[in-house]
């Protein structure tokens, strides 16, 4: 049980952070000609906040 524990914090983690910034990225009301430029630098941040959050509470 507890090889399991790391990966689903990892994705618990993951999940809240990416879905709070896609609220905050579609509510902002930007006119992007593509919204991927938008989205991939928050993807890239909410990744590296996942590792350190997971290094800090994993061990």
């Amino acid at each position: 049980m507890k090889s399991i524990n790391g990966p689903l914090r990892r994705a618990l983690i993951y999940s809240l952070i990416s879905y709070a910034g896609l609220v905050l990225i579609n509510n902002s009301e930007l006119d992007l000609p593509n919204m991927w430029i938008a989205y991939l630098p928050m993807f890239i941040g909410v990744y590296v906040v996942t590792q350190l959050l997971d290094k800090k509470f994993g061990g």
